[in-house]
């Protein structure tokens, strides 16, 4: 029988294994509360982080959990690396102001050393000690993670000015993009050349949903691809949870392997739009499913999404995001089980499916078509 690990690895190339895998992503808005205690000695007691993580395996041993053993200080890895200022919360990830939000600063911001700068340091010793203790186990980190360049660039000038530069000063804005996709590339080898046996990397970027294709194409489209072509060989996960569905074409020639997103847009169609291109990996409504409703509705919800999405393989079934604060240890269960259980619709059922969504999708074309139209006017 295969493991989860393995089930996911299928899933990814775009497979069919003998069941759909779970993966979810768990990080500190989720693992402190999960575990009962305050965020900050999650951050820097290195037994209980350990312990937390650890235990994740046992209480939950057919999930995968994404990236895993993940050191991370909410999001600011990245932008401590540049300066900027952070604060530490007793119930919640740190939260971070922007250093200077002149867009010619930014234009011309050193490289930072991710050996030495920021958190970062920090997050390859933390890495080193936990891949040390699992393989004293016969385990091992998999993956690694980073924040990607827009959503980078946003926690340290602003996302206001980064957003409003894109269109007022396109070559700063270009130069500083740059700049941090080096810092993400030279980041994620840091990282990786800590863990024994890597096979993946996770990045993270929702700011990318906020651009128009047009903006997608001359500002985004290049570095993700750099990133994405710079790990050939590895699994590469993207995560983006802003609705963009506007995005999701282009979005699939960024040479990822695996797509988490939104739970608002629906799962079938954003198969139909990214083509048998990328796995999905979703997208069960994270907080209004996921944390507020009973095990019974998150296991219907689970098989809808199977229904939809995995006929065909390349489907894991996850929530669309991050697991959310307060998300019961129950309602992972009930994912659990609904993908063990789930059974393949009829091929009759599948065509009604693709039916659905081809309709819908000609409808939503018409709508845009027409409301261009009455713009233009």
């Amino acid at each position: 029988m295969s493991t989860p690990w393995e089930r996911f690895k299928q899933a990814a190339r775009l497979e069919e294994p003998d069941s759909v895998p779970v993966a979810l992503i768990v990080d500190s808005p989720w693992l402190p509360g999960y575990a009962g205690i305050d965020t900050l000695d999650f951050f820097l007691d290195a037994d209980k982080w350990y312990e937390i993580h650890r235990g994740l395996l046992d209480r939950f041993p057919d999930a995968v959990w994404i990236p895993g053993f993940w050191v991370e200080y909410g999001m600011a890895a990245e932008p401590t690396a540049f300066g900027a200022r952070v604060h530490f919360h007793h119930d919640s990830p740190p939260s971070i102001e922007p250093v200077v939000t002149d867009t010619a600063h930014w234009a011309n911001a050193p490289l930072p050393n991710v050996q030495e700068d920021g958190f970062m340091p920090l997050v390859l010793r933390l890495t080193k000690h936990a891949e040390e203790r699992l393989q004293a186990e016969g385990l091992s980190i998999k993956m690694v993670a980073a924040r990607g360049p827009m959503v980078t660039a946003s926690w340290v000038m602003g996302v206001t000015n980064l957003m409003t530069g894109i269109a007022t000063h396109p070559k700063e804005i270009s130069k500083f993009l740059d700049t941090v996709t080096t810092t993400i590339i030279n980041w994620l080898h840091a990282q990786l050349e800590v863990i024994t046996d890597p096979e993946g990397i996770m990045l993270l970027d929702d700011i990318v949903g906020m651009v128009s294709v047009e903006h997608y194409e001359a500002f985004i489209a290049p570095r993700l691809r750099r990133i994405f072509d710079e790990f050939e060989g590895l699994i590469r996960i993207y995560h983006n949870d802003t609705p963009c569905a506007h995005l999701y074409p282009a979005l699939a020639e960024a040479n990822f392997d695996v797509f988490n997103f939104t739970h608002e847009v629906d799962i079938a169609q954003v198969k139909a739009m990214m083509g048998h291109r990328v796995a999905l990996m979703g997208n069960v409504p994270p907080l209004d499913v996921g944390v507020r409703e009973s095990p019974e509705v998150v296991a219907q919800w689970s098989k809808t999404c199977l229904d939809r999405a995995a006929p065909g393989g390349g489907m894991i079934l996850s929530v669309g995001g991050g697991v959310s604060p307060g998300m019961p240890a129950e309602n992972i269960d009930a994912m659990l089980q609904a993908a063990r259980a789930w059974i393949k619709p009829t091929p009759d059922q599948i065509e009604a499916i693709r039916q659905e969504v081809a309709v819908a999708s000609s409808g939503v074309g018409r709508t845009d078509r027409r409301s261009r139209r009455k713009r233009r006017r």
